[in-house]
């Protein structure tokens, strides 16, 4: 197949059931399967947020690759982190207010692990596993508009209890590093990895 400046003879499968993350790959032009991996994503204690999301990445690339020898799989996971808190999805209403007051008028860090492994064109095993973060700075958020933006459904399946390409974007006021990455993968970053492992880096 070939994908504009991205040329691959092996199927690549995105270990991921996120419409986020298949919609930035095929906006990118880049052909691909869908095979989410559903594996357990619990930080281990004391475990640094970088190296979690970069365990969950290879992890997820791992098990989908096991069901699909001769592929090429790229795993992801992304978090958001304030001063040290590792926030997740929410698990409910209230936890997602939580997480919004801790945004609110501050810098926070979404942090992205991407893991490519698998079986390159030429046939060469590969396991790259790299990171990408990106800071991203919220105006202040009032209660009423905690209320209303949880009231919209949109915090309840995001990383940090917002998706920047949606109704949060009215809170945004700077980004340092790459939009994408903060919707949940550095396309630009995946684009340089598979043309390092086919050769064209």
């Amino acid at each position: 197949m070939y994908c504009g400046s991205v040329q691959s003879f092996v199927m690549l499968i995105l270990a991921s059931g996120s419409p986020r993350r298949a919609e930035l790959l095929r906006n990118a032009a880049i052909e691909f399967d869908v095979q989410p991996a559903h594996i357990p994503e619990e930080r281990l204690l004391g475990e640094h947020p970088l190296e979690y999301v970069q365990r969950l990445a290879r992890e997820k690339a791992a098990v989908v690759l096991g069901r699909n020898p001769g592929t090429l799989v790229l795993g992801a996971d992304t978090t958001v982190v304030v001063d040290e808190h590792v926030l997740e999805k929410p698990l409910d209403h209230e936890d997602a207010a939580r997480m919004l007051r801790l945004l609110s008028g501050r810098t926070h860090e979404v942090m992205t692990g991407v893991c490519l492994a698998g079986q390159t064109n030429g046939g060469k095993t590969v396991c790259d596993i790299r990171s990408e973060t990106t800071e991203v700075t919220f105006s202040t958020m009032t209660e009423e508009d905690i209320r209303w933006y949880i009231a919209s459904g949109e915090p309840m399946d995001k990383a940090g209890a917002y998706g920047i390409q949606g109704i949060a974007s009215r809170w945004v006021s700077r980004i340092e590093g790459t939009h994408p990455n903060v919707m949940g993968l550095p396309v630009s970053l995946v684009v340089r990895m598979l043309n390092e492992v086919n050769g064209r880096g």
